[in-house]
């Protein structure tokens, strides 16, 4: 009698934390694309910002030696991290207002092609050991793959696509999530 009690009560338990998991799955997948384009676009405007101030971008001057670079010195230093910067507030106001999000997209990853370059372009500042130590700076650039991700994630939903909680799949199976 003992055992059936706590196999029901087990149960029971089970059944409401599935129920709760749901509400909490279902939750993330109506507000994450949002919550994911909103922090990025905030990020795109804040690190745009700073680069309209002189000194307060710790990636202002490799920039502006990248762009300069690719530009074959066509564009001087100065004015091409004020052209970043505007380019960066402009992707993170789109972010932000939810508008024009296919050219805001497309705008990120120009941005992010250009962003990744110093890698190849300054590697003595971007590695300590090619490839498998980034510098600090090459840190900084790496991560930008993740903000790729998510543009990518975001520009899924440009056309009406969305995330929707699957209702029949087991919490077991959580931990391949991604996989088909």
């Amino acid at each position: 009698m003992r055992n059936d009690y706590l196999q029901d009560r087990s149960r029971l338990i089970q059944r409401e934390f599935d129920r709760l998991d749901m509400r909490v799955t279902n939750w993330m997948a109506r507000y994450s694309v949002l919550v994911l384009r909103l922090a990025l676009g905030l990020v795109f405007v804040w690190f745009g910002a700073l680069k309209f101030i002189p000194g307060l971008s710790p990636a202002q001057g490799l920039a502006a030696r990248t762009i300069e670079l690719l530009t074959f010195g066509l564009i001087a230093p100065p004015i091409s991290v004020w052209i970043l910067a505007g380019w960066e507030c402009l992707i993170g106001l789109g972010l932000i207002t939810g508008r024009f999000i296919r050219v805001t997209i497309f705008l990120l990853l120009v941005q992010m092609a250009g962003t990744l370059t110093p890698l190849v372009l300054f590697p003595v500042e971007t590695w300590q050991v090619f490839p498998i130590a980034p510098t600090m700076e090459g840190q900084y650039i790496i991560k930008n793959m993740v903000l790729v991700g998510a543009a990518l994630v975001i520009g899924a939903t440009a056309r009406g696509g969305r995330l929707v909680a699957q209702r029949d799949r087991p919490i077991d199976n959580a931990s391949s999530a991604g996989h088909a």
